[in-house]
């Protein structure tokens, strides 16, 4: 498997492209090309697994690096965006860590972009917005949860 990493440049501007958008846009065209114009690499990209033509031959190990990101959105409420890898039941469990901790989810906004998940959500606590200390709270509960280990009962 052949990994590449480069920085990437816009062409009007010449300057380094670190939109995550953009970057994401980027990737998925690179993925779509090449499962287009090359079927047979299917098996080796990290789509493979649900988009591919060939399965890959074992699992593939997915790392996108979690973010979490707590900010104030007015004096009743602050803006809780969370970036991690999508899978089956996350926004629930988004939901479940974040009233656990007694911050109540007003509204909030989901979106996969391949396999990469984005959640944004109004909270407050106690009807305002969440102090320093409770937004790292939030913050740090959030990455545990979402970076934990799943540990197979075999190996009990």
């Amino acid at each position: 498997m052949i990994n590449l990493v480069m920085d990437l440049v816009c062409s009007s501007t010449g300057r380094k492209v670190d939109d995550p958008e953009m970057l994401e846009a980027i990737r998925l065209t690179i993925i779509n090309n090449l499962l287009q114009y090359h079927p047979e690499s299917s098996s080796q990209l990290a789509m493979g697994v649900a988009f591919g033509v060939e399965p890959p031959k074992q699992q593939v190990d997915v790392d996108i690096a979690t973010r979490v990101n707590v900010s104030d959105d007015g004096p009743d409420r602050s803006l809780l965006y969370v970036e991690t890898v999508d899978r089956p039941g996350l926004l629930v469990d988004l939901v479940k860590i974040i009233t656990d901790i007694n911050v109540a989810v007003e509204s909030g906004e989901f979106d996969t972009e391949g396999l990469l998940a984005k959640a944004k959500f109004h909270v407050n606590y106690k009807g305002q917005a969440l102090i320093r200390p409770l937004q790292q709270v939030v913050a740090n509960s959030l990455r545990y949860f979402l970076r934990r280990p799943s540990t197979e009962e075999a190996s009990f």
